[in-house]
């Protein structure tokens, strides 16, 4: 074991898109500090991030039901939505900086314009996307959405879903061309580029084994190389935990009382790509539908185009399943070794109330390919087997705590952390996640530097124009910011012709 120790200003762990926002933040708002990144694995954005991790993003809730819901009497209910829209918005505007400002370049490589649109099928479901679609076109962030039950103009929306559809159950669908495709593996990669020609200290291949208080209040870390074995020391005045599904247990690590009574539950994905050219030329839009009774929100299915090393592709899923493991590189251990004696209470209640969630990820994962197509074909009536194959998707893990709502709830959604004095913070949970990233991540500056914000607003304002203000309530900001947007990140162009 190697004595050398290094201080530093900032540490991130994990190397993805959550770590690589932060840093690329605090470089704009604080160009002095020193930073320090850890990865245990060899390159940037290869768990959650990674763009074959994820069946479908770029997540502005313009397309996903479970972000609207049916009150009782019959009204929809669309914050939710809102909330999840202007949280996309700033992250918008924040990689719009980055390109006009010439941090990083080629938008296209990271970004494509795409409709995203919701289908349902019959009575029930289409008088919910109706009242759906009345409440959300109303709204600014919302304009131009369009709703259709007419099949011709169905069958020119999505062809591929119409083409040899049997079922006389009535369908219909939303749209709105204002969507896009994300892929987040490409833009982690390129804030790491970025960071490193602003001498941020990124050490790939370094796995932090502890975290404990120093008497200082700075935080000291041990670091292992994964390769040698030999562990160095780290301390910091500030540390962020954004190992995605890794986060937990470097959470309860840290021994912060706010780490206590939270638990995490591993739900790991499997999607379907598309490997037929003729079949991928076909669509061109994300579509969700609605999730199976019983079905958590992330398996929601959707028939996703995808822009992935500059080639169009076409992915449906996810399939949820279950595994242990809190990372797709993780270990057999990590649920159970996730049990403390302060959890164990919220993890058992969990268990004893998600009785029928765990049975349907247990069938999901027992699921054949014959009977995964089963599932495609209600999207996609002809598709065949050979133009098919399955991929691993990446492992999430939903945060489970005691709540309003009992103990040992299943949290589904993004969570942040954050020790009473600010001085080290962890990202928990999943969706949206990375597509709300910029928010997320000042809100943990905002909760972590409050003696700095101040004198940093102006800069953030530079960076965000919307900062602090509602772009609902502000319908002629919202079209300024929209137009240009659109422009520096190239969205207002045509589809490129990709393979």
């Amino acid at each position: 074991m190697s004595s050398r120790e290094t201080k530093t200003d900032v540490i991130l762990i994990g190397a993805g898109i959550m770590s690589a926002t932060l840093g690329t933040l605090l470089k704009e708002l604080v160009p002095e500090w020193n930073i320090k990144v850890f990865e245990k694995l060899e390159k940037a954005g290869e768990e959650s991030s990674n763009e074959w991790n994820n069946a479908g993003t770029g997540h502005a809730a313009l397309c996903e039901l479970n972000y609207t819901v049916e009150k009782p009497d019959g009204s929809i209910d669309i914050s939710k939505a809102i909330k999840i829209n202007e949280q996309f918005q700033v992250s918008m505007q924040f990689w719009s900086y980055l390109v006009k400002s010439k941090l990083i370049n080629n938008p296209q490589d990271f970004i494509m314009p795409l409709p995203h649109m919701s289908m349902v099928e019959g009575e029930e479901n289409v008088s919910f996307l109706k009242k759906r679609f009345e409440a959300l076109s109303k709204n600014p962030l919302f304009k131009g959405m369009e709703f259709s039950d007419d099949p011709e103009k169905l069958m020119d929306w999505i062809p591929l879903i119409l083409e040899g559809r049997t079922s006389n159950e009535k369908l219909a669908a939303t749209k709105i061309d204002t969507g896009t495709d994300v892929n987040f593996g490409a833009l982690t990669r390129m804030l790491f580029d970025h960071l490193k020609t602003k001498n941020v200290d990124i050490q790939y291949k370094h796995s932090v084994d502890t975290i404990k208080r120093t008497s200082n209040g700075s935080w000291e870390l041990k670091v292992r190389n994964v390769d040698s074995g030999s562990v160095e020391s780290h301390t910091a005045k500030f540390v962020f935990i954004g190992g995605g599904g890794g986060s937990l247990h470097l959470l309860q690590k840290t021994g912060i009382p706010e780490s206590k009574h939270i638990g995490g539950f591993p739900v790991s994905g499997i999607f379907m790509v598309c490997n037929n050219p003729k079949v991928v030329a076909q669509h061109n839009a994300k579509v969700y539908g609605k999730a199976k009774v019983g079905a958590p929100p992330m398996s929601v299915p959707h028939l996703d185009t995808r822009y992935i090393d500059k080639k169009k592709s076409l992915l449906f899923g996810p399939f949820a399943g279950f595994s242990p493991k809190f990372l797709k590189t993780g270990s057999m251990l990590d649920l159970v070794t996730s049990v403390k004696p302060n959890n164990v209470l919220t993890m058992l209640a969990a268990g004893a109330k998600e009785m029928s969630l765990t049975k349907y990820l247990i069938q999901q994962v027992m699921l054949s390919k014959e009977q995964r197509m089963e599932e495609l074909r209600e999207f996609i009536p002809n598709a065949k087997s050979e133009d098919w194959d399955l991929v691993v998707a990446g492992q999430r893990v939903q945060v489970i705590k005691d709540t309003e709502a009992g103990k040992g709830t299943l949290q589904f959604g993004t969570e942040v952390i954050t020790a009473a004095d600010g001085s080290i913070a962890a990202l928990l949970g999943a969706s949206p996640g990375a597509s709300t990233a910029v928010h997320v991540m000042l809100e943990v500056i905002k909760k972590c530097f409050p003696q700095q914000i101040k004198d940093w607003e102006t800069k953030i304002k530079e960076m965000i124009p919307s900062y602090g203000v509602s772009l609902m309530e502000n319908p002629e900001l919202l079209n300024k910011i929209h137009t240009a947007t659109a422009e520096t990140l190239g969205l207002s162009e045509k589809e490129p012709v990709y393979s």
